[in-house]
């Protein structure tokens, strides 16, 4: 008898971890999580909205609302941040399903790749104390990373341009189950593989580049990444729900993580059980590897804003998008997406920062728009979540974090005109 695997592998261009998801899960479809009407999804906060935002919060909850019952979304949270503090922090629905726990703005995320601004905020401080230089082979800081045929740089690992590879498939992640300690003990995955191209004639989007980075960071500052990170960067913004996530350790307020049942969207056929427990990512420290609320996140992009931690010229230098030899812009700088856009239907064109992030068991979006002075955060506790981040893949290449992404779309423009009414 043929493997259904096999059989539904010609059909469906995912890997085999994906398909026996699918595979097992087509007879037992599952209805909408919170059943058919948006506005019984549950929500919680813990102090109430600025007095000055309370109406654009009001349209805004409602839009939220849909926005998780159309993306059969187990969970959701969100912070939004207006001229330096945080005006708005609250969660959606369930941390997890079967227990019916509700996510509170403690909640603590997966992710993903929205570590990378960060961690490009700790490589900032050790490049402005002159201790690193950007433009230096990587082996000058990490000596037991094999040379390759070209020379790689700490400025091209963080651009995606240094042609060291993504993950293979998602299985790489899904099925982790080894403990790294610290960032260089993640080299291994991918230390021995051949660069893909030379480095700074292509973009390819790789988290693994920023494990190395993760590495330079601990040689660097001789010390564990995390060290580094908490005592320079998470302590001074007060980043207190921001921790790394090891299975192994204490965390509490921690959501359970999902999977979409449906091959890539979790509003197809709805979602998995909890993936397990043990599922591991501390072997991409620097690159992922940290659970966060959007409160947290969200003080990190109004600190970039107002020039704290970094040097106004370094944060300029991070948020610069790279070019490729033939002068073509990544649309990436050193770990920022940069992206001129309009945050509202018919509003004047307007620069934007931010990150995405699609993790096993999260998705989560950060956006910085400078004009209005705005940070939002959202995260949600299955992979994948369409129009809140944009990666249709694990690591996949950049596509823009914003333009697709519809709940950051939304809550930018509501409060640009509430911040404007505010202002008038």
């Amino acid at each position: 008898m043929t493997n259904p695997t096999i059989r539904l592998s010609r059909f469906f261009p995912l890997p085999p971890a994906t398909i026996l998801l699918l595979a097992t899960s087509l007879l037992t479809a599952c209805g909408p999580i919170h059943g058919d009407d948006p506005s019984a999804v549950p929500s919680q906060i813990d102090e109430p909205p600025a007095p000055a935002y309370m109406d654009a919060v009001e349209a805004a909850r409602p839009l939220v609302r849909a926005f998780v019952g159309e993306g059969n979304l187990p969970g959701l949270s969100l912070a939004v941040g207006v001229a330096g503090e945080v005006v708005w922090a609250e969660g959606f629905g369930w941390a997890d399903i079967g227990e019916q726990l509700p996510v509170t703005p403690k909640t603590r995320f997966r992710i993903g790749n929205v570590a990378m601004p960060i961690t490009a905020t700790a490589v900032g401080l050790l490049h402005e104390r002159g201790l690193l230089d950007l433009d230096a082979p990587v082996q000058n800081y990490v000596p037991s990373f094999p040379e390759k045929e070209w020379p790689v740089t700490t400025r091209q690992l963080m651009g995606h341009l240094a042609g060291v590879r993504q993950y293979s498939d998602d299985e790489e992640l899904l099925y982790m189950r080894r403990h790294c300690d610290t960032a260089l003990d993640g080299l291994d995955l991918f230390a021995d593989d051949r660069l893909r191209f030379e480095p700074g004639t292509h973009y390819l989007y790789s988290p693994y580049g920023w494990t190395l980075v993760g590495a330079v960071i601990e040689s660097v500052a001789d010390e564990s990444y995390l060290d580094f990170l908490q005592r320079e960067v998470l302590d001074p913004l007060e980043m207190r729900n921001t921790i790394l996530d090891d299975p192994a350790g204490a965390a509490t307020d921690r959501t359970s993580f999902y999977w979409p049942r449906g091959a890539r969207d979790a509003s197809f056929i709805g979602v998995e059980g909890a993936i397990r427990e043990d599922a591991e990512d501390t072997c991409i420290q620097g690159a992922g590897a940290l659970l966060s609320t959007p409160t947290d996140l969200v003080r990190f992009g109004l600190a970039m804003l107002e020039g704290r931690l970094l040097r106004a010229e370094t944060l300029a230098m991070l948020q610069t998008p790279l070019e490729l030899g033939a002068g073509e812009s990544t649309g990436y700088g050193l770990g920022w997406f940069v992206l001129e856009t309009s945050i509202g239907s018919g509003s004047e064109t307007t620069t934007v920062f931010g990150h995405e992030g699609s993790s096993v068991g999260g998705t989560t979006s950060l956006v910085i728009v400078p004009e209005h002075g705005i940070v939002i955060a959202a995260t949600t506790n299955v992979s994948f979540a369409e129009s809140l981040a944009t990666e249709r893949e694990l690591g996949a290449g950049a596509r823009p974090f914003f333009r697709d992404s519809s709940l950051p779309r939304v809550l930018a423009d509501t409060f640009a005109r509430a911040d404007a009414a505010v202002q008038r």
